[in-house]
């Protein structure tokens, strides 16, 4: 009996102590976005004419009180801007994230910018231009790519939940002030990439009742392959795709002839070029052939299924509203040459 009682006593406190070391780990884990940053590194009053400029003028300054930057600010300040000029990285909402990833650097830092002076830049993805007046600058060591990833999906997400709260960060009269706003946000960073820190929110889904020249014109301006369709609560209701629409101006009858060298028509897609402006897709998308996946879907279960399925997009749908898309060339942008 007595030894049963020792047995169950030791096993209890490896139970509690397995509790105790997870709860450490999973706290080790995440972070508060404001722990990331320093008055010496907020700086309210800049009016360069560029977003150049100012990334020099931010890397300049943060050399003042950042050793790692001492002495290097040129080189990381063209690494920067060679960053920016490959890819926009604003994401809308007055915001500007600028960033790179430098060799043997062994840091991360976060530096905030308010600009006097809004400065225009068109909006990564988009054919769309902001004017841009919060800059976010991050400088990371080549290997916390995924910092950045989390720190960036963390202040988009605020921008598009918590606009209030931007503005009055905007507003601040001083650098504790901005601090204390982003405590009150409570922003925090895990680090474990998932599906919500990769998607594209801000691609609009289709109804039903959408022509087929509504979505050519997404297909280019958007310059993607595939939307997303929903119906009037945001039920996701599956795809259209560039197939459909190629398939849809193709004469009926051709799915039915193997060797098709010798067929003429009078004017290709003809019945596409009539009755675009007024078919819509309600019997033409994809309603069982998308690939869903939920908010938290790690990073590499995605990548697992883009590789393994051969497919072009994942949709994020939570108690099956549509909340965003993936697609392959965001895990490139996002993950790979963030």
């Amino acid at each position: 009996m007595k030894r049963v009682f020792v047995q169950q006593f030791f096993l209890k406190k490896k139970k509690d102590k397995a509790i105790i070391r997870n709860k450490v780990k999973k706290e080790q884990a995440i972070m508060k976005l404001s722990s990331y940053l320093n008055t010496k590194s907020i700086f309210l009053d800049l009016q360069e004419e560029s977003i150049d400029e100012v990334i020099k003028e931010m890397v300049k300054r943060i050399s003042k009180s950042e050793e790692n930057i001492k002495g290097k600010e040129k080189e990381i300040g063209e690494a920067v801007v060679k960053r920016e000029k490959e890819v926009s990285t604003a994401i809308g909402s007055g915001i500007a994230i600028p960033h790179a990833r430098i060799d043997n650097f062994n840091d991360f830092i976060i530096s905030i910018a308010l600009l006097k002076k809004p400065l225009t830049m068109n909006i990564a993805g988009t054919n769309k231009e902001d004017k841009v007046d919060f800059v976010v600058l991050i400088i990371s060591d080549v290997l916390k790519n995924k910092n950045i990833l989390k720190t960036m999906s963390a202040i988009s997400k605020m921008a598009l939940k918590n606009s209030e709260l931007l503005e009055k960060i905007k507003k601040s009269s001083s650098s504790n002030e901005v601090i204390k706003r982003f405590e009150e946000a409570n922003i925090e960073i895990e680090h474990r990439i998932i599906a919500d820190d990769v998607l594209s929110p801000d691609i609009v889904p289709l109804g039903e009742d959408a022509t087929l020249e509504d979505v050519a014109k997404r297909l280019i301006l958007e310059k993607v392959s595939g939307l997303p369709v929903v119906d009037k609560s945001n039920n996701f209701l599956g795809e259209i795709t560039e197939r459909e629409l190629i398939e849809f101006g193709m004469p009926k009858y051709t799915s039915l002839l193997e060797d098709l060298n010798f067929l003429t028509v009078g004017e290709p897609f003809e019945e596409y070029l009539l009755k675009e402006k007024t078919t819509t897709i309600k019997e033409l998308f994809r309603k069982n052939r998308t690939v869903q996946i939920d908010r938290n879907t790690p990073i590499m279960e995605i990548c697992s299924i883009i590789v393994k399925k051969g497919v072009n997009r994942l949709y994020v749908v939570e108690n099956n509203k549509y909340v965003g898309m993936i697609q392959r060339s965001d895990i490139i942008k996002k993950v790979l040459h963030i």
